[in-house]
């Protein structure tokens, strides 16, 4: 990575403002040197990797392992409810949290 493409503390300061993140002085140097490495580093893979080789995801293919989707014996409302610390109506009961009812 050329010296020209280091992040600076002032892009961290800038990037951390658009974020509404408090950092110290210390904070945003130590951030930009992390991210310059990281940067360097993506940039060297770009360097190594080919156009021959194709883009993955993974280093190995991936396949869903998938089930039969077959219903089974499931809890009844009671059996559910049987340790709920509140219910009413055949359901749990929660405490409000937006107001709302």
């Amino acid at each position: 990575m050329t010296e020209s493409s280091a992040i600076t503390p002032e892009q961290v300061e800038h990037l951390a403002s658009l974020s509404r993140i408090a950092m110290s002085e210390d904070e945003l140097k130590s951030l930009a040197g992390d991210l310059s490495t990281i940067l360097g580093n993506v940039a060297r893979i770009n360097e190594v990797a080919g156009d021959d080789v194709p883009a993955t995801s993974h280093p190995i293919p991936l396949t869903n392992v998938m089930r039969p989707d077959v219903v089974g014996e499931t809890l009844s409302s009671e059996q559910a409810l049987a340790s709920a610390p509140a219910a009413a109506d055949d359901k749990f009961l929660v405490p409000q949290i937006l107001g709302e009812v």
